[in-house]
């Protein structure tokens, strides 16, 4: 029996090789996937998710949701992704549609009809905060809450000290980690260093596994690549939503995590959306010096409220993409 997987995503180019991954594999049915502001506009992410979608012969409704963080400006990632954040491919229009409503409602009413759904968030965390919010007795019918999200090695992609999802809405990103999800926090750095597609993995995509969803999953990354390269130093292509789905199909992939207390900055000039994560045990000592943690140790009873992942094994994440990116099926 396949497990049931929702994904909340602002679709940009390795967001779309993480729904990939999740429609491709033979034990995850994707009930939903919902669109949040974030790397593009929500008609944007809409447009690449669906056409993702429609790329792999299936036929799961998008729903879109919140168009702005709950508080903040809005910044978008174009410069990371290219302006329609699929590395300027061109793709043309999908014949799939949005359904009616609002994510947040489709986010509600799918968790509460499926106890023991996984949560895949990909993006900033709006929407989630919102169905938290509305709804917080769903909380309980969550498994899994996989966020793609944070830094705990605090080595920020957007700044110095925050990742960009946490960054882009970090007021919506403390509400989901009080909420009491299960939260696994797949921070970017994960994706760094041996986990990047090298130069001879990514020719291994296009030219030995040679599916239209290898040639995709590659071409639609160029922007990411470059800017990979230039901008943040790394080797090659790094993938850090498709890591944090590979880490959702297969917990196992992760080969060093442990619970901690963790906190998201809200209020700093210099480390807004930073995940400040109490790797030490610092926080439940009754001292002076860290007394603003004490009302997030007592809402969760002192039990830490993240899962942080630490490493992963880079070779069986690569093993498991290149498994979905065989798995091209039959169009209707």
């Amino acid at each position: 029996m396949p497990r049931k997987m929702i994904i909340d995503t602002d679709t940009a180019s390795d967001d779309a090789v993480a729904i990939l991954m999740a429609l491709q594999h033979p034990d995850i049915k994707v009930e939903l996937v919902t669109i949040v502001a974030g790397n593009m506009p929500v008609a944007q992410g809409s447009i690449n998710a669906r056409y993702t979608i429609e790329l792999c012969g299936k036929d799961v409704p998008v729903v879109e949701g919140a168009d702005a963080p709950l508080t903040r400006e809005i910044y978008r990632a174009y410069f990371f992704h290219g302006p329609d954040g699929m590395g300027n491919m061109n793709y043309p229009t999908p014949k799939l549609q949005p359904r009616p409503g609002h994510a947040v409602q489709a986010l509600i009413d799918t968790i509460e009809a499926n106890p023991g759904i996984m949560l895949v968030t990909l993006g900033p965390l709006t929407n989630v905060a919102l169905a938290v919010a509305q709804a917080p007795y769903i909380v309980k019918n969550v498994s899994r809450c996989v966020v793609m999200g944070g830094a705990a090695c605090t080595v920020g992609n957007i700044t110095p000290a925050a990742e960009y999802n946490i960054w882009c809405d970090p007021e919506a990103a403390r509400m989901v980690f009080h909420s009491g999800l299960p939260i696994e926090m797949v921070g970017w750095e994960l994706c760094r260093g041996e986990a990047n597609l090298s130069d001879e993995e990514m020719r291994y995509c296009k030219e030995t596994i040679n599916t239209p969803l290898a040639h995709f999953a590659i071409d639609c990354n160029y922007s990411a690549l470059e800017a990979n390269r230039n901008w943040l130093g790394d080797p090659g292509l790094g993938l850090p939503d498709p890591v944090a789905m590979a880490i959702a199909i297969d917990p196992t992939i992760c080969t060093r995590s442990s619970k901690h207390f963790v906190e998201i900055e809200c209020d700093g000039t210099f480390t807004r959306g930073m995940t400040v994560v109490d790797q030490c045990g610092v926080t439940p000592y009754d001292t002076a010096n860290v007394a603003m943690w004490q009302g997030l140790i007592s809402k969760f009873d002192r039990q830490p409220n993240v899962t942080v992942c630490w490493e992963l094994d880079a070779a069986r994440w690569k093993a498991l993409l290149y498994q979905c990116l065989q798995q091209q099926e039959e169009r209707p």
